[in-house]
């Protein structure tokens, strides 16, 4: 196996991490109230300020007043009128959207005001008009631009909602030149400007947002800001169909493999799934509430407690759509129906040689085996471990083995491509350790948890699940819990607080389900498992689901079959990473395009000006 494998992983998974902190920062907005008092602020301030700088303190300070009182009243109007009537029922622009708009528009327009304001000083009070108007213009090119590449109405609405604010507003500062002097007034020449501005501007915002196309034209064949608004209408509404459309045209076929464990005892069934497909990418798209629906699906069907724990692998085998997830889940709990003839099993054994740990439990002549790096960061592990270690199975003689990505620590550090070594050899080892112990009839007892922390938490909605083997005088538990992650170090307090209860061993696994992820804003886009949890409260919940599962214990038999989904629709590697380096490449390419484009712009309107 290569030594790259594991770095593979962490470079996908850093694309990935970059793209979520790309995507999350377009949502760190002010609550609506905050947007107004800013909005008062910033068209009061830079009403007063230019005003008095032009025209003198005494003369300036009463139509600064009346300039930024009319200013803002138009806006606060219009923002309302194009939020309810213009742009009603678009799932982006609601109020507070539609506030924040105006008032970054505000403060571009105040930019070039104040400086003309400063050239005023030199040149004369036409250069405060002339700058005015170029800020007009640049704002008209701003709404456009923005409005074009995120709402959902047709051009004409989309049209009307970008130019109805700033050409109101013109009419106040036209009100201002008028009454201040007939020299300031607005000239034949300065209404033509009214005709040339919006029309440069609808030109220059699609030419910009043509060339901002071509970048996921190039390397996805779609456009990318069709790309971009299914993306906003799945983070934000949560409307799904559109973005999984696509998703799914940039999909390739696979065959899903799933390792399947049922226990029967005579207090019910416990099934463990452990599938070849990524709980992701975020919030409910394509896979990443699957490792619930699996638990939810077979506890209502199969009449069982269910847990879903992380296998090994990565973002590329992320599924596209809801119809894939319901065609595992259908092939899962119609699989699930074979028969547990197995009567005993291995003690829990787990190794660690400093770096990275496993464990293993043999039930009759199946292994169950999970490896982690924690308390260091144990994120997406490579394929081609669980290869080994099957390898590694067979010349034990045991007919399947099944492997675990434990997933249960993260300490904000990258995974460490020299693991792969230490993965390895405690993976055969405890693999060999278990196969050598004697087998004996054991116990199973389940129980499940649904949990008092929510998503935003990094709580999915399969709660936390642990089930109790009991072999001879030795009673493990698996703990596991719907969420991406575990803080570093709260893995080490669950399996201690276990022990003061009397399970002596054990292992915390998470589903690493995204369902968590694109929640919250922040540097990861999700919270880890105990980040923002009360801990306390957390280790209480899980002793108590720990407790009423030993409470279920009865002598089971063990059944362990693999399946195989054929023509499952996945991502991809290569097409996951062209989405997320589509974010950054996006942006180098709106960086380069943004300079040439506001130039010529520019230069064409200060011509027009300086003969206005």
């Amino acid at each position: 196996m290569e030594v790259g494998s594991v770095s593979s992983q962490d470079s996908l998974n850093q694309s990935m991490a970059a793209a979520v902190k790309h995507y999350g920062s377009l949502f760190k907005l002010p609550s609506y109230g905050k947007v107004v008092v800013y909005l008062a602020l910033v068209c009061f301030v830079g009403a007063l300020v230019s005003a008095a700088a032009v025209l003198g303190s005494y003369q300036g300070l009463p139509y600064g007043v009346l300039l930024g009182l009319s200013l803002f009243l138009t806006t606060f109007i219009v923002d309302y009128a194009v939020s309810k009537l213009v742009l009603k029922r678009d799932p982006i622009y609601d109020l507070r959207r539609t506030a924040t708009l105006s008032l970054f528009c505000w403060v571009v327009w105040f930019f070039f005001i104040f400086v003309g304001t400063g050239a005023s000083m030199v040149y004369g009070v036409p250069w405060w008009v002339r700058f005015c108007l170029l800020g007009f213009s640049a704002v008209l090119i701003f709404r456009l631009i923005v409005l074009n590449s995120t709402s959902f109405f047709d051009r004409g609405r989309i049209a009307l909602a970008s130019l109805l604010s700033p050409c109101l507003n013109m009419i106040s500062f036209i009100a201002l030149w008028a009454a201040v002097a007939a020299d300031y007034a607005i000239t034949l020449q300065r209404l033509l400007f009214f005709i040339f501005s919006p029309v440069l501007a609808v030109a220059a915002s699609y030419f910009f947002l043509y060339l901002i196309n071509g970048v996921a034209d190039e390397s996805l064949g779609v456009p990318a800001m069709s790309l971009f608004k299914a993306f906003l209408l799945s983070w934000i509404a949560d409307v799904n169909d559109p973005f999984e459309e696509f998703l799914e045209g940039l999909s390739e076929k696979r065959a899903v493999e799933l390792g399947l464990f049922r226990f029967d005892s005579s207090e019910g069934k416990v099934c463990i799934v452990i599938p070849s497909v990524h709980p992701g990418p975020f919030k409910n798209i394509g896979s990443s509430v699957l490792p619930f629906l699996l638990k939810d699906a077979l506890e209502k069907k199969r009449g069982c407690v269910a847990c879903v724990p992380h296998g090994l692998f990565g973002h590329e085998l992320d599924l596209t759509s809801q119809a894939q997830n319901q065609k595992i889940v259908n092939s899962v709990v119609e699989a699930m129906g074979f028969s547990a003839f197995g009567v005993a099993a291995s003690p829990f054994v787990a190794v660690s040689d400093g770096l990275a740990s496993a464990c293993c439990q043999i039930f009759d002549d199946s292994a169950f085996l999970s490896v982690t790096l924690a308390p260091r960061t144990t994120e997406d592990m490579p394929q081609e471990l669980g290869l080994f270690v099957r390898n590694e199975a067979k010349k034990l003689g045991l007919a399947c083995c099944v492997v675990v990505n434990a997933h249960n620590s993260i300490d904000g550090m990258n995974g460490m491509p020299e693991a792969q070594a230490s993965l390895e050899s405690v993976a055969a080892s405890s693999l060999k350790e278990a196969a050598g112990a004697p087998r004996v009839p054991f116990e199973v007892g389940a129980s499940s948890a649904s949990s008092e922390f929510s998503l935003k938490d990094g709580m999915g909605q399969g709660g936390i699940t642990v089930v109790v083997f009991r072999v001879a005088d030795q009673t493990a538990a698996y703990v596991v819990i719907d969420g991406n992650n575990i803080v570093s170090g709260l893995r080490e307090k669950i399996l201690s607080a276990l022990e003061s209860v009397g399970i002596g061993a054990g292992e915390v696994f998470t589903t690493d389900a995204h369902s968590t992820s694109g929640i919250v804003l922040g540097r990861r886009g999700y919270h880890p498992v105990g980040e923002v949890m009360d801990h306390d409260r957390l280790i209480g919940c899980i002793k108590e689901t720990a407790l009423a599962a030993v409470a279920e214990l009865k002598t089971a038999r063990v059944g362990c079959r693999s399946i195989s989904v054929p023509d499952v629709r996945v991502i991809g590697k290569e097409r996951l990473e062209g989405l997320s380096r589509l974010t950054d490449r996006g942006l180098q390419r709106a960086k380069r395009a943004i300079v040439p484009v506001c130039l010529v712009s520019g230069l064409l309107l200060m011509l027009f000006l300086l003969f206005a």
